[in-house]
């Protein structure tokens, strides 16, 4: 005879242990109220290889975009992601408002002095504000602060926009050598050069800062389109002092509006080569939860 006690210990499943703190993260929700985080970072074992852990974040990173969402997802917790995302918002604001200054006063030194530099600032500036503006519909959705598929389209717009304005920069710069146009240097062009070089500038720190936490491409490229004005800005200044005192180096300031428009056309065809194949990927994954 069989034994019931034993059959008993025979039918009774084995019990899973569910962490809930990490069933709640990744739904991106909060934890229950008395649960720690106990589970969630194990233990690095002595033996384990830093190939491997390295080899596991990537792969991590990669499922992560394949299922429609940036890393950021990952990292941050909603708060501080919703938190970071009106940082952005904020910036990209303030960055149109002061662009959008900068741009009208370089494109009146540019004709009233016949500056290359100066007319390539202020298309970067321009540049800028439309750059801004795609990053502020980027986060204008709450929800979406981290789908992958809004961050490749804003890249894509990005990219057009950049060739775009490195065209119509490359064409005025090499007008202007061909032309031999000499500029103009004044005080009114040594203000516009410093405040632009500046504000750009800190605008570009601020952008690449929120770009990396965010994992954004979009916020970065933003921000290396303030890198671009800060660069183009400072040289106003350089060619200008640069031909104040050797009247026969007239073509710097042309050659550096052509290296600017081919830094710039460069970078956007890079963009549309990354990121269209991207949005191709992840267009089945427009959801917003």
């Amino acid at each position: 005879m069989t034994d019931p006690a034993a059959q008993e210990s025979h039918c009774v499943p084995e019990m899973t242990v569910v962490d809930p703190y990490t069933a709640a993260w990744r739904n991106g929700q909060c934890a229950p109220d008395g649960v720690t985080n106990n589970h969630h970072h194990p233990v690095k074992s002595s033996s384990q290889p830093e190939g491997l852990q390295n080899g596991q974040e990537m792969k991590i990173a990669d499922g992560v975009e394949g299922e429609g969402l940036l890393e950021s997802s990952m990292r941050l917790k909603p708060h501080e992601a919703q938190n970071y995302r009106k940082k952005a918002l904020w910036a990209s604001w303030l960055s149109i408002v002061v662009t959008l200054i900068l741009a009208v006063a370089a494109f009146t030194v540019s004709f009233m002095r016949h500056s290359a530099s100066a007319f390539g600032f202020a298309f970067e500036a321009s540049l800028d504000v439309l750059s801004s503006v795609i990053v502020i519909w980027r986060y204008s959705n709450a929800a979406a602060v981290h789908s992958a598929h809004r961050e490749y389209i804003a890249c894509v717009v990005l990219g057009i926009v950049f060739i775009l304005s490195s065209l119509c920069i490359l064409g005025k710069a090499i007008h202007n050598v061909a032309t031999r146009m000499l500029p103009e240097v004044d005080d009114f062009l040594y203000s516009v050069s410093i405040v632009s070089g500046f504000v750009c500038a800190i605008l570009a720190v601020a952008k690449f800062m929120l770009g990396r936490v965010l994992t954004s491409r979009a916020l970065i490229t933003d921000g290396f389109n303030s890198l671009v004005g800060s660069i183009m800005g400072f040289s106003i200044l350089i060619s200008a002092e640069v031909f104040k005192h050797h009247p026969d180096v007239w073509f710097l300031d042309g050659t550096i509006g052509i290296l600017m428009g081919l830094i710039i056309l460069s970078y956007g065809i890079k963009l549309l080569v990354d990121m269209v194949p991207r949005v191709r990927q992840t267009r089945n994954y427009e959801r917003f939860e």
